[in-house]
Protein backbone atom coordinates (compact mmCIF):
# COMPACT_ATOMS: atom_id res chain seq x y z
CA UNK A 1 0.00 0.00 0.00
CA UNK A 2 2.80 2.34 0.76
CA UNK A 3 4.34 1.90 -2.61
CA UNK A 4 1.38 2.95 -4.28
CA UNK A 5 0.78 5.99 -2.09
CA UNK A 6 4.67 6.77 -2.85
CA UNK A 7 3.59 6.14 -6.75
CA UNK A 8 0.94 8.29 -6.53
CA UNK A 9 2.96 11.39 -4.61
CA UNK A 10 5.09 11.19 -7.57
CA UNK A 11 2.92 10.97 -10.11
CA UNK A 12 1.12 13.85 -8.86
CA UNK A 13 3.90 15.91 -8.12
CA UNK A 14 5.58 15.48 -11.50
CA UNK A 15 2.35 15.75 -13.13
CA UNK A 16 1.69 19.07 -11.36
CA UNK A 17 4.89 20.25 -11.56
CA UNK A 18 4.66 19.73 -15.78
CA UNK A 19 1.47 21.15 -16.05
CA UNK A 20 1.94 24.36 -13.93
CA UNK A 21 4.91 24.39 -16.09
CA UNK A 22 3.19 24.67 -19.30
CA UNK A 23 0.54 26.74 -18.30
CA UNK A 24 3.52 29.44 -16.99
CA UNK A 25 5.00 28.64 -20.50
CA UNK A 26 1.48 29.14 -22.34
CA UNK A 27 0.69 32.22 -20.28
CA UNK A 28 3.65 34.25 -21.07
CA UNK A 29 3.84 33.22 -24.79
CA UNK A 30 0.14 34.12 -24.90
CA UNK A 31 1.37 37.68 -23.29
CA UNK A 32 4.50 38.29 -25.35
CA UNK A 33 2.30 37.55 -28.69
CA UNK A 34 0.01 40.22 -27.46
CA UNK A 35 2.63 42.61 -26.79
CA UNK A 36 4.35 41.90 -30.32
CA UNK A 37 7.71 43.62 -30.82
CA UNK A 38 6.93 45.83 -28.06
CA UNK A 39 8.75 44.35 -25.41
CA UNK A 40 12.10 44.46 -27.24
CA UNK A 41 11.17 48.40 -27.88
CA UNK A 42 10.77 48.44 -24.62
CA UNK A 43 13.89 47.28 -23.58
CA UNK A 44 15.52 49.35 -26.32
CA UNK A 45 13.88 52.40 -25.69
CA UNK A 46 13.25 52.77 -22.30
CA UNK A 47 16.52 51.61 -20.77
CA UNK A 48 18.60 54.95 -21.20
CA UNK A 49 20.04 54.64 -18.06
CA UNK A 50 20.10 52.50 -15.07
CA UNK A 51 16.89 53.41 -13.33
CA UNK A 52 14.83 52.97 -16.10
CA UNK A 53 16.49 49.66 -17.01
CA UNK A 54 15.31 48.53 -13.82
CA UNK A 55 11.30 49.52 -14.39
CA UNK A 56 12.03 47.94 -18.30
CA UNK A 57 12.98 44.64 -16.45
CA UNK A 58 9.96 44.63 -13.94
CA UNK A 59 7.42 45.66 -16.84
CA UNK A 60 8.86 42.91 -19.14
CA UNK A 61 9.07 40.00 -17.00
CA UNK A 62 5.42 40.82 -15.64
CA UNK A 63 4.49 40.91 -19.22
CA UNK A 64 6.32 37.27 -20.02
CA UNK A 65 6.32 35.64 -16.38
CA UNK A 66 9.75 34.90 -16.66
CA UNK A 67 13.06 36.60 -15.41
CA UNK A 68 14.95 34.30 -17.51
CA UNK A 69 13.22 34.60 -20.47
CA UNK A 70 14.23 38.90 -19.62
CA UNK A 71 16.96 38.39 -18.84
CA UNK A 72 18.06 35.61 -22.03
CA UNK A 73 16.29 38.68 -24.17
CA UNK A 74 18.52 41.59 -22.35
CA UNK A 75 22.07 39.01 -23.34
CA UNK A 76 20.71 39.01 -27.06
CA UNK A 77 20.39 42.61 -26.81
CA UNK A 78 23.77 43.71 -25.47
CA UNK A 79 25.16 41.18 -27.58
CA UNK A 80 23.70 42.64 -30.51
CA UNK A 81 25.07 46.33 -29.64
CA UNK A 82 21.75 47.52 -28.16
CA UNK A 83 22.37 48.16 -25.12
CA UNK A 84 25.29 49.01 -22.76
CA UNK A 85 26.65 46.57 -19.90
CA UNK A 86 25.35 49.04 -17.49
CA UNK A 87 21.96 49.38 -18.97
CA UNK A 88 21.43 45.55 -18.73
CA UNK A 89 22.35 45.31 -14.93
CA UNK A 90 20.00 47.18 -14.58
CA UNK A 91 16.98 44.90 -16.23
CA UNK A 92 18.95 42.21 -14.68
CA UNK A 93 17.74 43.96 -11.61
CA UNK A 94 14.20 44.74 -12.55
CA UNK A 95 13.81 40.95 -14.18
CA UNK A 96 14.64 39.64 -10.10
CA UNK A 97 11.84 42.12 -8.72
CA UNK A 98 9.09 41.43 -11.87
CA UNK A 99 9.42 37.61 -11.43
CA UNK A 100 8.06 38.26 -8.06
CA UNK A 101 4.61 38.68 -9.13
CA UNK A 102 3.93 35.16 -10.03
CA UNK A 103 4.66 34.33 -6.07
CA UNK A 104 1.84 36.79 -5.43
CA UNK A 105 -0.64 35.55 -8.23
CA UNK A 106 -0.03 32.53 -6.97
CA UNK A 107 -0.74 33.44 -2.95
CA UNK A 108 -4.08 34.35 -4.16
CA UNK A 109 -7.04 31.37 -3.50
CA UNK A 110 -7.88 30.36 -7.05
CA UNK A 111 -6.87 26.82 -7.31
CA UNK A 112 -10.71 26.55 -6.64
CA UNK A 113 -11.51 28.16 -10.27
CA UNK A 114 -8.43 26.79 -11.81
CA UNK A 115 -10.77 23.80 -13.97
CA UNK A 116 -13.46 26.81 -15.27
CA UNK A 117 -10.65 29.26 -16.18
CA UNK A 118 -9.02 26.57 -18.43
CA UNK A 119 -12.34 25.75 -19.99
CA UNK A 120 -12.91 29.61 -21.14
CA UNK A 121 -9.41 30.01 -21.96
CA UNK A 122 -10.62 26.29 -24.49
CA UNK A 123 -13.40 27.91 -25.75
CA UNK A 124 -11.62 31.43 -26.39
CA UNK A 125 -8.79 29.29 -28.25
CA UNK A 126 -10.74 27.37 -29.72
CA UNK A 127 -13.88 28.82 -31.12
CA UNK A 128 -12.55 32.28 -32.03
CA UNK A 129 -11.11 33.07 -35.47
CA UNK A 130 -9.54 36.21 -34.52
CA UNK A 131 -5.83 36.30 -33.06
CA UNK A 132 -6.29 38.74 -30.58
CA UNK A 133 -9.16 36.77 -28.98
CA UNK A 134 -6.95 33.54 -29.27
CA UNK A 135 -3.89 34.72 -27.56
CA UNK A 136 -6.22 36.36 -25.12
CA UNK A 137 -7.65 32.48 -24.43
CA UNK A 138 -4.27 31.42 -24.17
CA UNK A 139 -3.24 33.89 -21.22
CA UNK A 140 -6.26 33.04 -19.94
CA UNK A 141 -5.81 29.13 -20.49
CA UNK A 142 -2.41 29.11 -19.04
CA UNK A 143 -3.38 31.01 -16.12
CA UNK A 144 -5.69 28.25 -15.39
CA UNK A 145 -3.50 25.56 -16.22
CA UNK A 146 -0.68 27.17 -13.90
CA UNK A 147 -3.27 26.65 -10.60
CA UNK A 148 -4.37 23.35 -12.00
CA UNK A 149 -0.62 22.41 -11.77
CA UNK A 150 -0.38 23.95 -8.11
CA UNK A 151 -3.11 21.76 -6.65
CA UNK A 152 -1.76 18.98 -7.77
CA UNK A 153 1.26 19.10 -6.58
CA UNK A 154 -0.12 20.21 -2.99
CA UNK A 155 -1.94 17.47 -3.16
CA UNK A 156 0.88 15.22 -4.27
CA UNK A 157 2.95 16.90 -1.32
CA UNK A 158 0.87 16.14 1.27
CA UNK A 159 2.24 12.97 2.46
CA UNK A 160 5.47 14.47 2.78
CA UNK A 161 4.56 15.61 6.14
CA UNK A 162 4.35 11.98 7.43
CA UNK A 163 7.82 10.76 6.18
CA UNK A 164 10.18 10.67 8.61
CA UNK A 165 13.13 11.48 6.22
CA UNK A 166 11.67 14.33 4.73
CA UNK A 167 10.91 15.46 8.04
CA UNK A 168 14.80 15.46 9.22
CA UNK A 169 16.00 16.98 5.79
CA UNK A 170 13.28 20.13 6.83
CA UNK A 171 15.29 20.07 10.78
CA UNK A 172 18.55 20.09 8.73
CA UNK A 173 17.83 23.13 6.56
CA UNK A 174 16.43 24.87 9.33
CA UNK A 175 20.02 24.50 11.11
CA UNK A 176 21.86 24.85 8.18
CA UNK A 177 20.78 27.55 5.99
CA UNK A 178 23.43 26.75 3.24
CA UNK A 179 21.83 23.25 2.76
CA UNK A 180 18.48 25.05 1.75
CA UNK A 181 20.14 27.20 -0.74
CA UNK A 182 21.96 23.84 -2.87
CA UNK A 183 18.68 22.60 -2.90
CA UNK A 184 17.14 25.69 -4.12
CA UNK A 185 19.49 26.36 -6.14
CA UNK A 186 19.57 23.08 -7.94
CA UNK A 187 15.89 22.56 -8.23
CA UNK A 188 15.47 25.77 -9.91
CA UNK A 189 18.38 24.32 -12.13
CA UNK A 190 16.91 21.17 -12.95
CA UNK A 191 13.29 22.88 -13.54
CA UNK A 192 14.70 25.89 -15.11
CA UNK A 193 11.84 27.85 -13.35
CA UNK A 194 12.15 30.03 -10.27
CA UNK A 195 8.39 30.29 -10.27
CA UNK A 196 7.86 26.82 -10.72
CA UNK A 197 10.29 26.16 -7.65
CA UNK A 198 8.68 28.58 -5.42
CA UNK A 199 5.25 27.80 -6.18
CA UNK A 200 6.44 24.26 -4.84
CA UNK A 201 7.87 26.04 -1.83
CA UNK A 202 4.61 27.64 -1.32
CA UNK A 203 3.00 24.47 -1.57
CA UNK A 204 5.09 22.83 0.96
CA UNK A 205 4.80 25.45 3.78
CA UNK A 206 1.25 25.49 3.15
CA UNK A 207 1.09 21.82 3.62
CA UNK A 208 3.27 22.11 6.79
CA UNK A 209 5.67 20.04 5.56
CA UNK A 210 8.24 22.75 6.18
CA UNK A 211 8.66 25.50 8.25
CA UNK A 212 9.81 29.39 7.78
CA UNK A 213 13.45 28.98 8.89
CA UNK A 214 13.97 26.19 6.27
CA UNK A 215 11.78 27.41 3.38
CA UNK A 216 13.75 31.13 3.26
CA UNK A 217 16.90 29.83 2.38
CA UNK A 218 15.51 27.64 -0.34
CA UNK A 219 13.78 30.83 -1.82
CA UNK A 220 17.53 32.35 -1.66
CA UNK A 221 18.83 29.35 -3.51
CA UNK A 222 16.13 29.46 -6.14
CA UNK A 223 17.37 33.10 -7.39
CA UNK A 224 20.57 31.82 -7.80
CA UNK A 225 19.16 28.85 -9.49
CA UNK A 226 17.88 30.92 -12.29
CA UNK A 227 20.78 32.40 -13.35
CA UNK A 228 21.54 29.21 -15.20
CA UNK A 229 19.30 29.86 -17.90
CA UNK A 230 21.24 33.56 -18.55
CA UNK A 231 24.47 31.53 -18.50
CA UNK A 232 23.63 28.75 -21.31
CA UNK A 233 22.27 31.51 -23.59
CA UNK A 234 25.34 33.70 -23.00
CA UNK A 235 27.90 30.53 -24.31
CA UNK A 236 29.47 31.58 -27.57
CA UNK A 237 28.05 34.78 -26.74
CA UNK A 238 30.10 38.41 -27.25
CA UNK A 239 32.51 39.37 -24.31
CA UNK A 240 29.53 41.73 -22.93
CA UNK A 241 26.56 39.37 -23.26
CA UNK A 242 29.17 36.83 -20.98
CA UNK A 243 29.43 39.57 -18.71
CA UNK A 244 25.78 40.46 -18.58
CA UNK A 245 25.30 36.95 -17.16
CA UNK A 246 27.71 36.81 -15.15
CA UNK A 247 26.27 39.76 -13.94
CA UNK A 248 22.82 38.19 -13.35
CA UNK A 249 24.92 35.16 -11.15
CA UNK A 250 26.93 37.72 -8.92
CA UNK A 251 23.55 39.80 -8.34
CA UNK A 252 22.10 36.81 -6.86
CA UNK A 253 24.88 35.43 -4.85
CA UNK A 254 25.75 38.75 -3.30
CA UNK A 255 22.08 39.01 -2.41
CA UNK A 256 21.96 35.71 -0.95
CA UNK A 257 25.47 36.17 1.45
CA UNK A 258 23.53 39.52 2.46
CA UNK A 259 20.31 37.50 3.88
CA UNK A 260 21.85 34.76 4.73
CA UNK A 261 24.14 36.94 7.46
CA UNK A 262 21.39 38.93 8.37
CA UNK A 263 18.55 35.98 8.40
CA UNK A 264 18.30 35.62 12.13
CA UNK A 265 16.53 39.38 11.73
CA UNK A 266 15.02 38.21 8.45
CA UNK A 267 13.20 35.28 9.65
CA UNK A 268 11.32 36.69 12.39
CA UNK A 269 10.40 40.23 9.97
CA UNK A 270 8.92 37.93 7.73
CA UNK A 271 6.66 35.84 10.92
CA UNK A 272 5.90 39.20 11.91
CA UNK A 273 4.22 40.44 8.95
CA UNK A 274 2.64 36.91 8.43
CA UNK A 275 0.58 37.50 11.62
CA UNK A 276 0.10 40.86 11.53
CA UNK A 277 -1.33 40.81 7.98
CA UNK A 278 -3.19 37.97 8.44
CA UNK A 279 -1.38 36.48 5.78
CA UNK A 280 -1.60 32.49 4.43
CA UNK A 281 1.14 30.53 3.51
CA UNK A 282 1.51 31.23 0.04
CA UNK A 283 1.18 34.85 0.56
CA UNK A 284 4.03 34.42 3.45
CA UNK A 285 6.41 33.16 0.97
CA UNK A 286 5.50 35.69 -1.60
CA UNK A 287 6.64 38.63 0.61
CA UNK A 288 9.49 36.70 1.30
CA UNK A 289 10.49 36.31 -2.14
CA UNK A 290 9.46 39.82 -3.30
CA UNK A 291 10.85 41.64 0.00
CA UNK A 292 14.10 39.74 -1.06
CA UNK A 293 14.66 41.17 -4.56
CA UNK A 294 13.56 44.49 -3.66
CA UNK A 295 15.93 45.14 -0.90
CA UNK A 296 18.68 43.55 -2.96
CA UNK A 297 17.70 45.54 -6.10
CA UNK A 298 17.82 48.54 -3.26
CA UNK A 299 21.25 47.68 -1.86
CA UNK A 300 23.36 46.98 -5.08
CA UNK A 301 21.89 49.25 -7.51
CA UNK A 302 24.17 52.36 -5.89
CA UNK A 303 27.32 49.53 -7.05
CA UNK A 304 25.60 49.08 -10.86
CA UNK A 305 28.78 51.13 -11.88
CA UNK A 306 31.02 48.71 -9.39
CA UNK A 307 29.48 45.34 -10.49
CA UNK A 308 30.08 46.10 -14.19
CA UNK A 309 34.02 46.73 -13.29
CA UNK A 310 34.21 43.54 -11.78
CA UNK A 311 32.91 41.42 -14.42
CA UNK A 312 34.78 43.29 -16.84
CA UNK A 313 38.19 42.77 -14.72
CA UNK A 314 36.62 38.76 -14.29
CA UNK A 315 36.04 38.44 -17.92
CA UNK A 316 38.26 40.13 -19.81
CA UNK A 317 38.61 41.12 -23.82
CA UNK A 318 37.68 43.55 -26.18
CA UNK A 319 34.04 44.48 -25.93
CA UNK A 320 33.46 44.04 -29.49
CA UNK A 321 29.22 44.26 -30.37
CA UNK A 322 27.71 45.23 -33.72
CA UNK A 323 25.73 48.02 -33.01
CA UNK A 324 22.98 48.09 -34.60
CA UNK A 325 21.64 51.73 -33.24
CA UNK A 326 22.23 54.63 -35.70
CA UNK A 327 24.91 57.09 -34.30
CA UNK A 328 24.52 59.94 -36.56
CA UNK A 329 20.81 60.74 -37.29
CA UNK A 330 20.41 63.48 -34.82
CA UNK A 331 17.26 64.81 -35.64
CA UNK A 332 17.99 68.35 -34.28
CA UNK A 333 19.61 69.19 -37.74
CA UNK A 334 16.25 68.02 -39.57
CA UNK A 335 14.82 71.58 -39.11
CA UNK A 336 18.01 73.29 -38.14
CA UNK A 337 20.32 72.78 -41.45
CA UNK A 338 19.15 69.76 -44.01
CA UNK A 339 22.08 69.94 -45.55
CA UNK A 340 23.72 68.76 -42.36
CA UNK A 341 21.17 66.22 -41.85
CA UNK A 342 22.00 65.06 -45.14
CA UNK A 343 25.47 64.11 -44.64
CA UNK A 344 23.94 62.89 -41.13
CA UNK A 345 22.23 60.47 -43.26
CA UNK A 346 24.96 59.86 -45.88
CA UNK A 347 27.29 58.57 -42.89
CA UNK A 348 24.95 56.60 -41.73
CA UNK A 349 24.25 54.74 -45.07
CA UNK A 350 28.27 54.23 -45.11
CA UNK A 351 27.98 52.55 -41.84
CA UNK A 352 25.23 50.62 -42.90
CA UNK A 353 27.13 49.22 -46.17
CA UNK A 354 30.27 48.54 -43.76
CA UNK A 355 27.62 46.19 -42.34
CA UNK A 356 26.86 44.60 -45.55
CA UNK A 357 30.39 43.94 -46.33
CA UNK A 358 31.30 42.33 -43.75
CA UNK A 359 28.56 40.12 -43.31
CA UNK A 360 29.19 38.91 -47.62
CA UNK A 361 32.79 38.35 -46.02
CA UNK A 362 31.19 36.44 -43.07
CA UNK A 363 28.59 34.54 -45.44
CA UNK A 364 32.07 33.38 -47.55
CA UNK A 365 33.98 32.25 -44.48
CA UNK A 366 30.58 29.85 -43.32
CA UNK A 367 30.66 28.07 -46.94
CA UNK A 368 34.52 27.73 -46.67
CA UNK A 369 34.65 26.90 -42.84
CA UNK A 370 31.26 25.66 -41.72
CA UNK A 371 31.72 27.77 -38.47
CA UNK A 372 28.53 28.43 -36.62
CA UNK A 373 30.24 31.66 -35.47
CA UNK A 374 30.02 33.26 -39.00
CA UNK A 375 26.44 32.05 -40.01
CA UNK A 376 25.56 33.87 -36.73
CA UNK A 377 27.52 36.90 -37.13
CA UNK A 378 26.13 36.99 -40.99
CA UNK A 379 22.87 36.90 -38.88
CA UNK A 380 23.43 39.99 -36.93
CA UNK A 381 25.20 42.06 -39.70
CA UNK A 382 21.53 41.68 -41.66
CA UNK A 383 19.63 42.21 -38.89
CA UNK A 384 21.36 45.46 -37.84
CA UNK A 385 21.14 46.50 -41.68
CA UNK A 386 17.74 46.00 -41.31
CA UNK A 387 17.15 48.01 -38.25
CA UNK A 388 19.32 51.22 -39.82
CA UNK A 389 17.08 50.71 -43.23
CA UNK A 390 14.28 51.51 -41.17
CA UNK A 391 15.84 54.29 -39.11
CA UNK A 392 17.32 55.66 -42.15
CA UNK A 393 14.75 56.16 -44.34
CA UNK A 394 12.52 57.42 -41.60
CA UNK A 395 14.84 60.30 -41.48
CA UNK A 396 15.56 60.80 -45.18
CA UNK A 397 11.68 60.51 -45.14
CA UNK A 398 11.37 63.47 -42.49
CA UNK A 399 13.95 65.00 -44.62
CA UNK A 400 12.15 65.46 -48.03
CA UNK A 401 9.86 67.49 -45.98
CA UNK A 402 12.27 70.10 -45.88
CA UNK A 403 13.87 72.88 -48.01
CA UNK A 404 16.64 71.13 -50.09
CA UNK A 405 18.55 72.61 -52.90
CA UNK A 406 18.16 70.88 -56.38
CA UNK A 407 21.54 68.80 -55.76
CA UNK A 408 20.42 67.92 -52.18
CA UNK A 409 17.44 66.77 -53.80
CA UNK A 410 19.39 64.28 -56.05
CA UNK A 411 21.70 63.03 -53.30
CA UNK A 412 18.45 63.19 -51.27
CA UNK A 413 16.62 60.15 -53.93
CA UNK A 414 20.35 58.64 -54.24
CA UNK A 415 21.09 58.17 -50.59
CA UNK A 416 17.44 56.75 -50.79
CA UNK A 417 18.11 54.04 -53.51
CA UNK A 418 21.39 53.22 -51.97
CA UNK A 419 19.61 52.03 -48.66
CA UNK A 420 17.01 50.36 -50.45
CA UNK A 421 19.89 48.08 -52.39
CA UNK A 422 22.20 47.50 -49.17
CA UNK A 423 19.33 45.92 -47.24
CA UNK A 424 18.27 43.77 -50.45
CA UNK A 425 22.36 43.12 -50.69
CA UNK A 426 22.29 41.81 -46.89
CA UNK A 427 18.93 39.45 -47.90
CA UNK A 428 20.83 38.10 -50.11
CA UNK A 429 24.17 37.46 -48.08
CA UNK A 430 21.47 35.61 -45.72
CA UNK A 431 20.37 33.47 -48.37
CA UNK A 432 23.99 31.85 -49.02
CA UNK A 433 24.08 31.45 -45.53
CA UNK A 434 20.39 29.83 -45.34
CA UNK A 435 22.44 27.42 -48.48
CA UNK A 436 25.24 26.49 -46.60
CA UNK A 437 22.69 25.30 -43.51
CA UNK A 438 20.88 23.39 -46.45
CA UNK A 439 24.49 21.77 -47.69
CA UNK A 440 25.26 20.88 -43.64
CA UNK A 441 22.35 19.45 -42.87
CA UNK A 442 21.60 17.35 -45.83
CA UNK A 443 25.44 16.71 -46.04
CA UNK A 444 25.75 17.92 -49.63
CA UNK A 445 29.04 17.75 -50.81
CA UNK A 446 31.25 20.15 -52.90
CA UNK A 447 33.52 19.34 -55.72
CA UNK A 448 36.69 20.85 -54.72
CA UNK A 449 36.56 23.17 -58.08
CA UNK A 450 33.45 23.95 -57.25
CA UNK A 451 34.60 25.08 -53.83
CA UNK A 452 37.40 27.17 -55.61
CA UNK A 453 34.94 28.46 -58.59
CA UNK A 454 32.63 29.90 -55.43
CA UNK A 455 35.91 31.29 -53.52
CA UNK A 456 36.61 33.48 -56.82
CA UNK A 457 33.21 34.64 -57.45
CA UNK A 458 33.06 35.98 -53.56
CA UNK A 459 36.13 37.64 -53.86
CA UNK A 460 35.25 39.20 -57.34
CA UNK A 461 31.98 39.96 -55.56
CA UNK A 462 33.58 41.83 -52.42
CA UNK A 463 35.84 43.70 -54.53
CA UNK A 464 32.75 45.18 -56.55
CA UNK A 465 31.16 46.21 -52.71
CA UNK A 466 34.10 47.73 -51.66
CA UNK A 467 34.93 49.60 -54.52
CA UNK A 468 31.09 50.62 -54.65
CA UNK A 469 30.72 51.95 -51.36
CA UNK A 470 34.20 53.82 -51.08
CA UNK A 471 32.98 55.75 -54.92
CA UNK A 472 29.88 56.65 -52.30
CA UNK A 473 31.93 57.52 -49.62
CA UNK A 474 33.83 59.79 -51.63
CA UNK A 475 31.51 60.31 -54.37
CA UNK A 476 34.33 58.78 -56.87
CA UNK A 477 33.46 58.58 -60.34
CA UNK A 478 36.66 56.79 -61.05
CA UNK A 479 35.81 54.12 -58.47
CA UNK A 480 31.82 53.80 -59.55
CA UNK A 481 33.40 53.24 -63.14
CA UNK A 482 35.35 50.42 -61.81
CA UNK A 483 32.77 48.89 -60.38
CA UNK A 484 30.76 48.69 -63.69
CA UNK A 485 33.49 46.90 -65.10
CA UNK A 486 33.67 44.23 -62.12
CA UNK A 487 30.04 43.73 -62.42
CA UNK A 488 30.50 42.70 -65.68
CA UNK A 489 33.28 40.21 -64.96
CA UNK A 490 30.86 38.97 -62.09
CA UNK A 491 27.95 38.40 -64.78
CA UNK A 492 30.63 36.70 -67.16
CA UNK A 493 31.73 34.38 -64.59
CA UNK A 494 28.15 33.86 -63.13
CA UNK A 495 27.44 32.18 -66.82
CA UNK A 496 30.85 30.45 -67.08
CA UNK A 497 30.53 28.39 -63.97
CA UNK A 498 26.66 27.91 -64.89
CA UNK A 499 27.93 25.92 -68.08
CA UNK A 500 31.23 24.20 -66.38
CA UNK A 501 28.46 22.84 -63.75
CA UNK A 502 26.30 21.29 -66.66
CA UNK A 503 29.26 19.95 -68.08
CA UNK A 504 30.03 18.48 -64.47
CA UNK A 505 26.72 17.00 -63.79
CA UNK A 506 26.48 15.45 -67.15
CA UNK A 507 30.10 13.86 -66.25
CA UNK A 508 28.52 12.82 -63.08
CA UNK A 509 31.12 14.73 -60.74
CA UNK A 510 28.56 16.54 -59.14
CA UNK A 511 25.26 15.44 -57.39
CA UNK A 512 21.99 17.33 -58.06
CA UNK A 513 21.64 18.61 -54.29
CA UNK A 514 25.49 19.86 -54.63
CA UNK A 515 24.47 21.59 -58.07
CA UNK A 516 20.88 23.42 -56.42
CA UNK A 517 23.66 25.08 -54.04
CA UNK A 518 25.98 25.87 -56.13
CA UNK A 519 23.98 27.74 -59.02
CA UNK A 520 22.15 29.47 -56.05
CA UNK A 521 24.92 30.63 -54.45
CA UNK A 522 26.75 32.14 -57.69
CA UNK A 523 22.67 33.54 -58.42
CA UNK A 524 23.18 35.30 -55.13
CA UNK A 525 26.25 36.80 -55.94
CA UNK A 526 25.42 37.83 -59.31
CA UNK A 527 22.43 39.68 -57.54
CA UNK A 528 24.68 41.52 -54.67
CA UNK A 529 26.82 42.65 -57.73
CA UNK A 530 23.78 44.40 -59.80
CA UNK A 531 23.29 45.85 -56.52
CA UNK A 532 26.64 47.43 -55.82
CA UNK A 533 26.26 48.38 -59.50
CA UNK A 534 23.27 50.42 -58.74
CA UNK A 535 25.10 51.97 -56.25
CA UNK A 536 27.80 52.72 -58.80
CA UNK A 537 25.29 53.85 -61.61
CA UNK A 538 23.55 56.52 -58.65
CA UNK A 539 27.09 57.81 -58.20
CA UNK A 540 28.58 58.37 -61.80
CA UNK A 541 24.48 59.77 -62.50
CA UNK A 542 24.95 62.24 -59.42
CA UNK A 543 27.99 63.49 -60.57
Amino acid sequence: MMELNVQEMIFQFVGGLGIFLFGLKYMGDGLQRSAGDRLRDILDRFTTNPFMGVLAGVIVTILIQSSSGTTVLTVGLVNAGFMTLKQAIGVVMGANIGTTVTAFIIGFPIKDYALPIIAIGSLLIFFFKNKKVNYAGQIVFGFGALFFGLELMSTGMKPLRSLEAFHELTLNMSSNPLLGVVIGTVFTVIVQSSSATIGVLQGLYSQNAMDIQAALPVLFGDNIGTTITAVLASIGASVAARRTALTHVIFNLIGTAIFLIFLFAYTPFIEYLRDSLNLTPEMTIAFGHGIFNITNTVIQFPFIAGLAFLVTKIIPGDDATIEYKPKHLDPVFIERSPSVALGQAKEEVIRMSEFAYKGVKEASNYLISKSQKSAEKTAQYEEAINNLDNKITDYLIQLSATSLSGDESTRHGMLMDSVRDIERIGDHMENVVELVDYQISNKVKMTDVAMKDLDEMFNLTLSALNEAFDALDKWDVAKAQEVVKLEDKIDKMERTLRKQHILRLNEGECTGSAGIVFVDIISNLERIGDHAVNIAEAVIGEE
